[in-house]
């Protein structure tokens, strides 16, 4: 039977062109850096309405009707002129930081963060969590993470609308009903629906769940396909392949530390013998960085061939501890595994989001669902040497 297209009303069309603008707009004040301003035209304080329009496709009426409602709820505001060209200078519009924030959450084995961002998603608020899932029983742990949630809402800016919360959590699950599904070594955990106990526990408009790779992947979005590797409690994946998040059938892509790489090896948490994942910690265990580092290399290299992916990410508490280690074996084993490393050329560094990056990508996930992005063609990032900085 031939599949329809699914169509759009034109509500959802209207929100779709709204999300459009605003993502636009908070695209120009990422590259201005910080804070409101007037600029020249093109530059990246703000952006005019021909300019948006020019961007989106839209007509100027529908453009001035959108920044029009935007300007009314105090969402962008106009920030000066253009440099004059010739005829009139036009008004620049930016987004308005303050005038909304999200909460994303980092749910480890043992151990936690909570962010609040503003829109542009700079960091308003942090809070440590000592305890993660291992922290009890579920219930318990959801109840506690709600309260601790609360306390950080508390620092929001005065009048600023709080979309949501977004949590990254030990996997594996499943994003799309937010129910844990057979987490290594946490039995209790095994069906358990957090994404609704914690919709039902706190008062805000949206709760979203995804694994912890996968959120950290998109606190760091490029050109072309990356791998985000996590070595803290456990050891995982996030992939952006093109550009978009990869989550697999059922939403469970990423799986990065269960490949058994040594058949007999070590016992795993997920009961299998000579995965990766236990192959590191059993190195980190004896205190022995470096071999846990060249586990993680050959994860890697297997992962490059697999997918031939442009660059990888290294983020986790456990590579923190030792980054240079870390990043030189990674680049040394992948130089060693690859076929022809100076054709098939791949990028290594630390996540530049830095420790928070599984909180920080949690609260994007909230933040993706008020802006958007014209579709662009997937391009390939440029050449990048394969050198590990400390």
């Amino acid at each position: 039977m031939e599949r329809r297209q699914a169509g759009t009303n034109l509500t959802g069309l209207r929100d779709h062109n709204t999300a459009l603008v605003l993502g636009l707009l908070r695209a120009a004040g990422s590259e201005a850096g910080t804070g409101p301003g007037a600029g020249a035209e093109g530059g990246a304080e703000g952006g005019s309405r021909v300019q948006l329009a020019a961007q989106t496709g839209l007509t100027p009426q529908a453009i001035s009707k959108i920044t029009a409602r935007l300007l009314a709820e105090g969402l962008i505001e106009e920030v000066g002129r253009s440099a004059s060209t010739g005829g009139k200078p036009r008004t620049l519009l930016a987004l308005r930081p303050e005038a909304g924030c999200a909460v994303g959450v980092e749910l480890d084995r043992r151990s936690g963060t909570i962010l609040l961002v503003d829109l542009a998603g700079r960091t308003l608020a942090r809070r440590s969590l000592p305890f993660g899932l291992d922290g009890g029983q579920p219930e318990r742990v959801a109840g506690e993470l709600a309260e601790r949630v609360r306390g950080v809402l508390a620092a929001a800016p005065r009048g600023a609308r709080i979309l949501g919360v977004g949590i990254g959590c030990r996997g594996p699950l499943d994003h799309q009903t937010g129910v844990l599904h057979r987490p290594a070594g946490l039995p209790a955990w095994d069906g358990f629906p957090l994404r609704d106990l914690m919709d039902a526990l706190l008062d805000v408009p949206t709760v979203l769940l995804d694994k912890d790779t996968n959120t950290a992947a998109l606190a760091a979005p490029a050109p072309g396909s990356t791998a985000y590797l996590h070595l803290a409690d456990g050891l995982g994946a996030g992939m952006l392949l093109n550009g978009a998040l990869y989550r697999g059938a059922r939403t469970n892509a990423g799986e990065f530390g269960h490949q058994i790489v040594q058949p007999g090896g070590p016992v795993c948490t997920c009961g299998a013998r000579g995965c990766l994942e236990a192959l590191c910690l059993a190195a980190l265990a004896e205190d022995d960085p470096r071999t846990a580092a060249r586990w993680l290399g050959l994860g890697a290299a297997n992962l490059v061939r697999l997918l031939d992916i442009d660059r990888i990410l290294l983020g986790g508490h456990r590579i923190f501890a030792a980054p240079d280690v870390y990043l030189r074996t990674v680049v040394d084993q992948i130089a060693e595994h690859l076929p022809d490393p100076a054709w098939q050329n791949v990028q290594v560094s630390l996540t530049p989001v830095g420790k928070d990056a599984v909180a920080a990508g949690a609260a994007q996930l909230v933040l993706d669902t008020m802006f958007a992005m014209p579709a662009m063609p997937a391009t390939q990032i440029s050449p990048l040497s394969q050198v590990a900085e400390g």
